[in-house]
C-alpha cells in the first residue's frame, strides 16, 4: 500500500535571481517532516511551490497522487492548510480569524457559518488554548498568541497536510516549545501529516522524523537528524565550525556553535 501523501519530482521554479532545481522527495502521511537549509537556500519556495503559489518551470508536485496543478483550489484547501508567520489581518476578532479556515468547506451561496463550523472553530480553539481570548482582536494579543490563533485557522480547515514556515520565528523559548509540542501532539494523536520549515537545527532535531536540508536551491542531503546533521554536513553547508554531540534525554543530535574566540584558544585548525 502506498502511505506517500506528497511527492516532488524534479521541481524547478523561483524568481529571476533565484531557482530551485532538480528538487525531489516524498513525505508519507503521517510524518513530521522538517525543512532545513541557510538563509536564501530555498525553503520558503519551495512551500510557495507545494501551495501553488508559485508557478514551477518544472514540475510534479502530487498530492494523494495527484497533480496539484490538475486540482481545484478549493479541493486543495480542503486538504492542505498553510501557517504563515503573519495573519494578514489585525482588525477582526480571533474568533472570526479562526473561522476563515471554514470558508474552504462553504457551500455554494454560503454566506455565513454554519452552527457546525463555529463547533468547528470553537473545538480548534480549545484545542490550541486561545478561547479565553476568542473575542479580543488579532492586533491587540501577543506574538504566540498570533501564532496559535494561525494555527487553529489551519486547523478549521481540516487538512490532511499541514504546511508550517517557521512557526517560532521570534518567539521565546516558552512559546517555541508550546507551539512545537501543541505540533508534535496533532502529528501523533491525530495523524496530521506535517511539513515545517524552521531556521533552529536543534528545535528540527528534537521534533522531525526526517529533514531535509537544502543548499543553495538545491536538496543537499535527506534522513534521519542523526544523518543530517553531523559537523561535516553542517559545517560544509552553513560554513559555521560547530561541534555536535547528543542530547542526555533523546540522544538525538543537539549543535553547539564553536566562536573564533574559542577555536583560538584551543589551537582549532578547522576552518571554513
Amino acid at each position: 500500500m502506498n502511505n506517500t501523501i506528497l511527492e516532488v519530482k524534479d521541481l524547478v521554479c523561483g524568481y529571476r535571481t533565484f531557482f530551485l532545481k532538480d528538487i525531489s522527495f516524498k513525505v508519507k502521511t503521517g510524518e513530521f517532516f522538517g525543512i532545513i537549509g541557510p538563509n536564501g537556500s530555498g525553503k520558503t519556495t519551495l512551500l510557495r511551490a507545494i501551495t501553488r503559489v508559485l508557478k514551477p518551470k518544472k514540475e510534479e508536485i502530487y498530492f494523494e497522487g495527484k497533480n496539484i496543478w490538475q486540482m481545484r483550489l478549493k479541493e486543495l484547501a480542503k486538504k492542505i492548510a498553510v501557517v504563515s508567520q503573519n495573519p494578514g489581518i489585525s482588525f477582526v476578532t480571533v474568533e472570526d480569524f479562526v473561522l476563515l479556515g471554514r470558508i474552504p468547506h462553504y457551500k455554494k451561496f454560503q454566506f455565513l457559518e454554519t452552527k457546525e463550523d463555529l463547533e468547528i472553530a470553537k473545538r480548534c480553539m480549545a484545542l490550541t488554548d486561545i478561547l479565553k481570548i476568542q473575542d479580543q482582536p488579532v492586533g491587540e494579543i501577543s506574538g504566540g498568541e498570533r501564532q496559535l490563533a494561525l494555527i487553529a485557522r489551519a486547523l478549521c480547515q481540516e487538512p490532511k497536510l499541514l504546511l508550517l514556515d517557521e512557526p517560532t520565528t521570534h518567539l521565546d523559548i516558552t512559546h517555541q516549545t508550546k507551539i512545537l509540542d501543541l505540533i508534535k501532539k496533532l502529528n501523533k494523536e491525530f495523524k496530521l501529516t506535517v511539513i515545517m520549515v524552521l531556521h533552529d537545527l536543534n528545535l528540527a532535531s528534537e521534533y522531525c522524523n526526517r529533514l531535509l536540508l537544502m543548499s543553495e536551491g538545491r536538496v543537499y542531503k535527506i534522513g534521519s537528524p542523526q544523518e543530517v546533521l553531523t559537523y561535516q554536513v553542517i559545517e560544509e553547508v552553513y560554513k559555521t565550525v560547530v561541534v555536535v554531540d547528543k542530547s542526555p534525554l533523546s540522544s538525538r543530535p543537539y549543535i553547539f556553535v564553536v566562536t573564533e574566540e574559542e577555536r583560538q584558544k584551543r589551537g582549532e585548525k578547522r576552518k571554513i
